[in-house]
């Protein structure tokens, strides 16, 4: 059996990095989700805001990412995390470079 262990503070609240990644993630793939096949991405910036704590007490959490600018270089977009009551834990903003990977044809 596979026993998860999720980092906590030493107060007991998850630690802020995982709902940083978190957040990374939705921006990543909210900007993944509107290139084409062959061009790839990696985060230039990321800033989150924590706004409640996150406990571990088997609490889902939902992340939304949302494209703000979709630029063919660089693109932006936002992130939202909400606990299962509808609280906004966190929210972030993020940059990512386009990096188109395709062979010259």
């Amino acid at each position: 059996m596979y026993a998860r262990r999720i980092p906590l503070q030493p107060i007991g609240t998850v630690h802020g990095g995982l709902v940083c990644t978190l957040a990374d993630t939705v921006i990543g793939c909210a900007v993944h989700s509107l290139l084409e096949a062959g061009v790839a991405y990696t985060s230039i910036d990321l800033t989150v805001n924590y706004l409640r704590p996150v406990t571990a007490d088997g609490t889902k959490l939902l992340a939304t990412g949302t494209v703000t600018k979709p630029g063919r270089r660089v693109a932006f977009a936002t992130a939202e995390i909400v606990d299962a009551s509808g609280k906004v834990v966190a929210t972030g903003t993020g940059s990512v470079l386009i990096m188109d990977l395709r062979l010259p044809q």
